[in-house]
This record gives structure tokens, C-alpha cells and sequence, in this order.
């Protein structure tokens, strides 16, 4: 086993040992109950997931106001929260000497149209128009706004830690909140917010800030960053790179690479940029990375496109990276961490996921909802279900919706 890389462990540089290379990158489970605290099957899929051999497991995103859910079912952590049932769901994730780090979120702007009272964001800038129909807009967040969501960062960070969980990701990419501020298309703000990189930077790094004076130095931090937004006007790489130097001069304990948004949906490997030389490489964000290990020393996690044991292995021996992330494949095969240590390639593959309506399609929603159904039957004890039809769960998903919304409608007038 000595010349797996795959199953070599690491220590970051605060003390932490992580048993192997494998990374499960967050995706949203949507298993919260209607008080926002996690459900049994939310408990018993990260347990699957910890006796599948998983090194470091990463949470769907966990908000941190439950005036603004990404999703309906999301886990929040606020001054209300249930810690006995965290408790449980960090001592089931972390079994089998598994790090489990929870993934806190706030969506911005980019939360479904209805879900929330209003939707927030850094500048009132409206989604491009095939998206209008989705998403509101939003409205301008105010400075004692700003500081509030900082101390709610950090608040929810000191939670994460009493409840026993190894650590705490900030989500700064995929276009929610944090991702939107770093962003010169939807910061547009002309105050010390926004208006120029330093500015834009400067909610990131006070969450950082904020968070480590609650956690103290030895709880490991690390943060999900787009390598680039994919977007006209957006996030460019340039600007990546100097987020993770100033990153690393804070102190960031782990740096995930990913990439894109709703509107330039990167990450799940359908656009133009991860196509041909990229696919046969596997690692659709490895140019940047390559980028990312010359301008810092902090350990780095490359998501996104790994198929095989060989794709893996030779990410890892060129050096560029730490660790390698994976999601969609532990939706359909729990225990490929434990093939892919003994140096065995996975069995099932990652297919491209079609309902034949174009604007459904192109969003990449389907990704999520497809998933999140494997999820949910791991998380009831049943093995995933490769066989189930796209349409079937759209639906599914549309009258989930409808129903939860009469629901939520229901509470709120009361």
C-alpha cells in the first residue's frame, strides 16, 4: 500500500492528519427538518460515506440565516440551533477516523424565486435573462447588514466546533454570496465593499478573521474558491490567485480549486471549457492549479472531472495537488474510496444528466436533483439507483416544491 499515493496520509500545518488523499467535495443534500436541523437520513449517509473510506468529508452547504436558504431543507446554523442533533451527525460522520468539515453558506442573490422573503446580495444586479424567470432581484445589502452576516459566519464556525466536527469550509465559490462580492459583475458597490479587488476581497477575508478568533488557531479553515466564474465581467484567475496569497497570509488550512456558476455552470463538466484535452486529462481546473502550487505553499484540493485510479494517482504525482475531490461519483458509489486506496478505479462512471428541455438542461440543475435523489435513498439505508429517469425526478421536484411552499407560506402567516 506504501506506493498509493491515494492512501497516504497528510498533516496540515496545524497538527491535522487527514488518513488519505480523497476528498469528498460538499453537494447540497437538502435532509434538514422543518426546524433546519438534520434529519436521521442526513446522519446515516455520512456514516455510509465514513465507512466508505472517505479521508476528509465536506457537508452540503450549512447556512448561516434562516432568512436565507440556498434550498428548501437546508441545515442552518444560527442561535437557535439544535447542537444535540449536530452532535449526532458529526459523531456518524466521523467515524472510521474521518475529518468532517462543514460547509458554511449564505446564497445571495442565488436562491430560488419565492423560497426566501426577499433575496440579498452585495449590488442589486438581476441574473442574465434566461435565468430571470428563477431568481429575483436582488436587493442592495447595507453595511451593519454586512458586519452581521461576518458575526454570523464566525457564530456558526464556534458551533461547528462544540458539536464535534474537524473542521469548517467557507463556500467562496459557485456564485453564492461570498463568491458575489468577489465578483466585479454582481459587486458593483462603490464603498469599501466593493469598487476595486482590495475592496471586494475584504468580506472574504474578515469572515476569515472573524471565524479563527472564534475557533482559535488549531481548528482547521479552509475555503471552497472559484479558479475563475466562467463569466463575462466576472471573477477572472488573475484575481483568484491573488485571493489565495492573501488567503495564505491569513492562515487558510486548505484551499479547494473549483469553478463557475448557475449562469456558467463549469463545475459540473458541461460547458465548452472542460471539454476534449481537458476531459482526457480528468481534472477540469488542473491549468490553475499548476498556477495555484507556484504562488502558494498551502495545501491544495483539485474537484472536478476524476474518473479513474490512473487520473488520480498522476494529479498527485505531479505534485500540483494535495488532495483529490470528489462528488457525484460518492452519490452513485459510496465505497469507491475504499477501491481507489487499494489502487482500484471506481466501478460506476459519471454520465451526462438529460431531461431534453433545453433551459433545465443548460442551468445544470439536474446534476443537483439527481444526486440529491441517490442521497436521499443512501441516507433511508437503500443503495443508489442508477436507473431512475431524470423526468421522474424533476417532477418529484416540482411538487416537493409546491407542497413545501404551502407549507412555509403556512408558518410564516402564523
Amino acid at each position: 500500500m506504501e506506493n498509493i499515493l491515494l492512501n497516504q496520509p497528510f498533516t496540515l500545518n496545524n497538527g491535522t492528519v487527514i488518513k488519505n488523499r480523497l476528498f469528498k467535495s460538499a453537494m447540497s443534500e437538502a435532509l434538514a427538518d422543518k426546524n433546519a436541523a438534520p434529519r436521521p437520513e442526513l446522519i446515516q449517509l455520512y456514516k455510509t460515506w465514513a465507512d466508505g473510506g472517505i479521508g476528509l468529508s465536506v457537508t452540503g452547504n450549512v447556512m448561516i440565516d434562516s432568512r436565507a436558504l440556498g434550498e428548501y431543507n437546508n441545515v442552518v446554523i444560527e442561535k437557535n440551533v439544535n447542537i444535540d442533533l449536530l452532535k449526532l451527525w458529526a459523531k456518524a460522520a466521523t467515524a472510521n477516523k474521518t475529518q468532517c468539515w462543514v460547509q458554511l453558506n449564505h446564497p445571495g442573490k442565488q436562491a430560488p424565486k419565492g423560497l426566501n422573503k426577499e433575496t440579498v446580495s452585495p449590488s442589486a444586479i438581476p441574473f442574465s435573462d434566461n435565468m430571470k424567470s428563477f431568481f429575483t432581484i436582488p436587493r442592495e445589502l447595507t453595511e451593519n447588514e454586512i458586519i452581521d452576516l461576518i458575526h454570523r459566519f464566525a457564530f456558526a464556525a464556534g458551533v461547528v466546533k462544540k458539536a464535534g466536527f474537524s473542521g469548517v469550509q467557507i463556500h467562496a465559490a459557485h456564485g453564492y454570496l461570498v463568491s458575489q462580492f468577489l465578483s466585479p459583475h454582481h459587486n458593483q458597490r462603490t464603498d469599501q465593499w466593493g469598487g476595486n479587488t482590495e475592496n471586494r476581497r475584504r468580506f472574504l477575508f474578515e469572515i476569515y478573521k472573524a471565524m479563527r478568533a472564534e475557533v482559535g488557531k488549531d481548528f482547521p479553515i479552509g475555503i471552497k474558491l472559484n479558479s475563475a466564474d466562467f463569466q463575462k465581467g466576472g471573477f477572472t484567475d488573475e484575481e483568484s490567485l491573488e485571493t489565495i496569497k492573501g488567503l495564505e497570509n491569513l492562515g487558510i488550512d486548505l484551499i479547494e480549486i473549483s469553478g463557475g456558476t448557475y449562469e456558467a455552470p463549469a463545475m459540473t463538466g458541461t460547458m465548452e471549457q472542460t471539454r476534449e484535452s481537458t476531459q482526457k486529462r480528468e481534472a477540469y481546473f488542473i491549468d490553475f492549479a499548476v498556477k495555484a502550487r507556484k504562488t502558494v505553499k498551502t495545501p491544495l484540493v483539485l474537484t472536478g472531472g476524476f474518473r479513474t485510479y490512473q487520473g488520480m494517482h498522476k494529479a498527485l504525482l505531479s505534485g500540483d495537488v494535495d488532495f483529490i475531490g470528489l462528488a457525484r461519483l460518492l452519490a452513485i458509489e459510496p465505497d469507491a474510496p475504499n477501491k481507489l486506496i487499494s489502487g482500484k478505479s471506481p466501478s460506476q462512471e459519471i454520465k451526462p444528466i438529460k431531461t431534453g428541455i433545453k433551459v433545465i438542461d443548460k442551468m445544470g440543475m439536474m446534476e443537483t436533483l439527481m444526486y440529491r435523489e441517490q442521497m436521499n435513498r443512501m441516507g433511508k439505508g437503500l443503495q443508489p439507483n442508477l436507473n431512475i429517469s431524470p423526468i421522474l425526478v424533476l417532477l418529484k421536484m416540482v411538487f416537493g416544491l409546491i407542497f413545501t411552499k404551502k407549507r412555509v407560506v403556512k408558518e410564516r402567516a402564523t
